[in-house]
């Protein structure tokens, strides 16, 4: 039988932000920590009874909370400062300086909490040349130097979306640096400040290619190289019915099987295939091979071999046709105290995740509504209640003053 969730009890105070910010809140609460997001307040709107507020910008909500506070107020302040006392993590997702403007800095909050864990996330160095200015996903890869390796030969650089820098260079790096604090502060009792940055996140991603510039494997031009659409056998190919293969048959023994499933052995490539002479006879024979059949009839050649052939499925067909093994789950198994669901439809807590799921399938966003289940959160999490510890004040939670915690 599956025990509690690896992170739960551990109680995240997340301020409101997009992208990265929010993707590292999102892996703490998926992995069982209580999560707290801090919205704006609207007066009249938010924590109002009968009023449904309207759901803020970011869909990375999933097993989260909201309450919305004013940050202006000197009673929205007062409130998350002590929230802060007994909280474990805090997410900083703004430019360098907007919380410690509102007297919400890390020296501030340490003090109150000597063992809170401060998350900072920005998108450039905060020590650089580019740390004050705005920025994008595009911005922070092209500074780093990761967006120059990134798109075919001959043709300008190009991101894959916003993957790279946001999320995993961004969110996922803060969300490791908040756990190794984790770790860190059962040996030394004390929190401490983890700042991350998209820049140094995506740049230490690319230590692989980024050292292979030194050998054989990566010292072309972008798009020249062994795994960056140069080399034949590992690319990308469009069938007939303008779907697409993926190839990545690098060893002897799986190009071997490539070249048979595609009826091209008598080529003689087996003893030359890194011969560079070779690679453009043999890329317009492997696309004029695959353009001889559908990707379902290339499936059914492929399937069950080690060819490292393999169809590049899009997700309305992983989220619509049964046996693409398209349910969304956790991004790690742990047998032993799994991560929540992420799938309504889960059924093995040690693969799916345990509890409940989410309505979507991890396919269908739900914004979280300014202040949805914040109130029940605070009362469950920190034993604040309304008329206690605090009250509503024009759209926002705001501490009581007269409280006695």
């Amino acid at each position: 039988m599956a025990c509690s969730p690896p992170l739960e009890g551990l109680t995240v105070l997340e301020f409101a932000g997009l992208a990265p910010g929010p993707f590292a809140g999102l892996l703490l609460a998926d992995a069982g920590a209580n999560v707290l997001r801090i919205d704006r307040a609207i007066p009249g709107v938010t924590h109002v009874d009968g009023v449904e507020p309207p759901t803020g910008a970011d869909n990375l909500t999933r097993h989260k909370s909201s309450i919305a506070v004013d940050l202006k107020s000197a009673g929205g302040i007062a409130l998350i400062k002590e929230l802060v006392k007994t909280a474990d993590v805090v997410i900083d997702p703004f430019r360098p300086g907007v919380l410690e403007k509102l007297g919400l800095g890390p020296d501030v909050l340490t003090a109150l909490n000597p063992r809170l864990i401060y998350g900072r996330m920005t998108g450039f160095r905060r020590d650089g040349k580019y740390s004050m200015m705005a920025g994008h996903d595009i911005n922070y890869l092209a500074v780093s130097g990761v967006l120059s390796m990134l798109g075919r030969s001959g043709e300008s650089p190009h991101p894959p979306i916003n993957i790279l820098g946001d999320f995993a260079g961004g969110g996922a790096m803060l969300f490791q640096g908040i756990l190794m604090a984790v770790v860190a502060r059962h040996r030394t009792g004390r929190g401490q400040v983890v700042e991350a940055n998209m820049v140094d996140g995506a740049n230490y991603l690319a230590t692989f290619p980024r050292l292979a510039r030194k050998t054989p494997m990566g010292d072309r031009a972008r798009g020249d190289n062994h795994l960056d659409g140069g080399c034949p056998f590992y690319d990308t190919y469009e069938t007939r019915d303008r779907k697409y293969m993926s190839v990545g048959a690098l060893e002897p023994q799986f190009f071997a099987i490539l070249v048979k499933g595609l009826e091209l052995e008598y080529k003689g490539w087996d003893q030359t295939r890194w011969d560079r002479a070779t690679w453009p006879e043999m890329k317009t024979s492997f696309a004029t091979a695959f353009k001889h059949k559908t990707r379902k009839e290339w499936e059914a050649v492929f399937d069950n071999t080690d060819a490292c052939c393999l169809p590049v499925l899009e997700y309305g067909e992983l989220e619509n046709e049964p046996g693409r093994e398209g349910d969304q789950r956790p991004a790690v198994t742990l047998r032993g105290t799994p991560c929540l669901a992420v799938d309504e439809r889960a059924t093995d807590p040690s693969l799916h995740g345990q509890g409940a799921g989410v309505p979507g399938r991890g396919y269908v966003p739900r914004p979280l509504g300014l202040g949805e289940g914040g109130e029940d959160a605070l009362k469950r999490w920190f034993r604040f209640t309304k008329g206690q510890q605090f009250e509503i004040e024009k759209g926002g939670l705001v501490f009581k003053r007269s409280s006695k915690l």
